[in-house]
């Protein structure tokens, strides 16, 4: 294949990137696959076979974000790991891991709260929640553990907010695996860290 066509097909990458980036940013679409076949549409490029990966599209909004929402963007993320913190700790049993755009800063006003919970008993966090009467949505998610995709639980509630918080069931060894990165994953401490750090920042 001939360099010019390598760098054409880049920039073409790098443009889905970011136009899918405003279409998250402005027009509220939560799921990166829409936005990416969206703004593939928008740009006459609807069958290509190239569409940016959900890193790069997320690269794209922080640098969005930083430029034309940074007024109303640190709030509004602070708000969500807020929320998210508080979830964190109802759910502290389960060693809760917060991952996704909350975590990596990409997220918006309309954006998810995506949290990790390990334990061996997969009816654990079930019974949890009904115990709580806590109003929720179960589900299924595939994930790959120990180099083989698996099927775990799922579960959806609603934050004080409207904000949807998603939950996946993970086992323990799940924890333990190595998998779990700062960049990708924070734990109770490191959420709280970074939303005191957001306040000193304010008061000074």
């Amino acid at each position: 294949m001939s360099k010019p066509h390598i760098q054409k097909r880049d920039l073409m990458r790098e443009q889905l990137a970011h136009q899918a980036a405003k279409l998250i940013a402005e027009a509220g679409i939560a799921d990166f696959a829409s936005a990416k076949r969206k703004a593939a549409r928008q740009l006459g490029a609807s069958d290509t076979q190239h569409l940016p990966s959900n890193r790069e599209v997320e690269e794209a909004l922080q640098s969005y974000r930083s430029l034309y929402q940074h007024d109303s963007h640190p709030d509004i993320l602070y708000q969500l790991r807020t929320e998210a913190l508080a979830c964190m700790n109802l759910f502290a049993t389960f060693n809760p891991y917060l991952t996704g755009s909350v975590l990596s800063g990409a997220a918006g006003e309309n954006s998810d709260i995506n949290l990790m919970l390990f334990s061996d008993d997969t009816k654990a966090v079930l019974l949890f929640l009904l115990k709580n009467k806590l109003d929720f949505e179960d589900g299924e998610w595939r994930v790959r553990l120990g180099g083989r995709e698996e099927t775990v639980p799922s579960y959806t509630l609603s934050g004080e907010s409207g904000t949807q918080i998603h939950l996946v069931v993970l086992p323990e060894n799940a924890r333990h695996s190595g998998s779990r990165h700062p960049d990708t994953h924070a734990n109770i401490a490191a959420v709280t860290k970074m939303i005191e750090e957001r306040g000193l920042r304010i008061e000074d």
